[in-house]
């Protein structure tokens, strides 16, 4: 158990609102009926701010919980920017048909960010592997990124962009041995940190890679409000989530299910070493 002081503990109470909701400034409070009213916003301590630059690619048919979650918890580092970028700013429809709009476009979004993330997905991070734009994109902005990060097969798309070669990774379980195509090691690992390369494993990972970037920038304290507030404690109802867990059936039937995605990203490294 970890135990904080009065002072933490109050403005855990105080900060609730904010923290729950991002960054926008709460309505003013004052202190017992006296003095100047203050806001919520006014008593955070100051190096619970900063002021990120931080772009997160979005493509067709990715999967959306990629970057949703991750989002989540990079929105409480208050006084950051976030930037959804894609091509343009039409909707982009991801794999599940939840759409997201984008912010930026690859010529609008900053030239130096500090954190660069990209999520992943089957069929549609295939299509972006082969999307020379994207790669570019990613290649452009990884050279100069503070932060160069994934979330899922999203790894694979760094590794392609030349950007993850003689680093340690980690992605989903069907991506992790392929990683070698691109140059890097694989990790077995729900989150794997190697100098400024970030990259978490499948899915669900985003939230862990992304609460452990929070503690990298901002003080513990801030990392475990947002924890906090997003009651972020998982104990889940089943026990198959990874492939020495779940039934040889079902990790069967996943593996045929995804055996075309594993042969594209093959054929695209080959296609790229040519």
């Amino acid at each position: 158990m970890i135990n904080i002081d009065r002072r933490t503990a109050t403005l855990l109470a105080l900060l609730a609102p904010v923290l729950a909701g991002g960054a926008a400034r709460a309505a003013p409070i004052s202190a017992g009926g006296q003095g100047k009213p203050e806001t919520k916003m006014d008593i955070i301590p100051p190096d619970w701010k900063g002021s990120e630059k931080i772009g997160i690619v979005i493509y067709d048919h990715m999967t959306a919980l990629d970057v949703i979650g991750p989002h989540y918890f990079l929105s409480k580092l208050l006084g950051a920017d976030i930037q959804f970028v894609s091509h343009n700013l039409d909707p982009v429809q991801c794999g599940n048909g939840l759409a997201i709009l984008p912010t930026a476009t690859f010529e609008t979004c900053p030239r130096d960010l500090d954190i660069l993330l990209v999520g992943g997905g089957s069929s549609g991070t295939l299509a972006a592997m082969r999307d020379d734009r994207l790669i570019a994109f990613l290649a452009d902005r990884g050279s100069r990124a503070k932060w160069v990060t994934s979330v899922c097969t999203g790894s694979l798309l760094l590794g392609h962009a030349g950007l993850l070669r003689g680093y340690r990774a980690t992605s989903h379980w069907i991506g992790r041995p392929l990683l070698k195509e691109f140059g890097a090691t694989e990790v077995d690992e729900r989150v794997v940190f190697d100098r400024n390369r970030v990259t978490g494993a499948g899915v669900s990972a985003g939230l862990d890679f992304a609460l452990a970037l929070v503690m990298r920038l901002r003080p513990l304290a801030a990392a475990q409000a947002a924890q906090l507030f997003a009651e972020y404690a998982p104990n889940p109802p089943l026990h198959s989530g990874t492939p020495d867990e779940a039934p040889a059936e079902v990790l069967g039937i996943a593996r045929e299910m995804l055996s075309d995605f594993v042969s594209g990203v093959q054929e695209t490294a080959r296609q790229g070493r040519k």
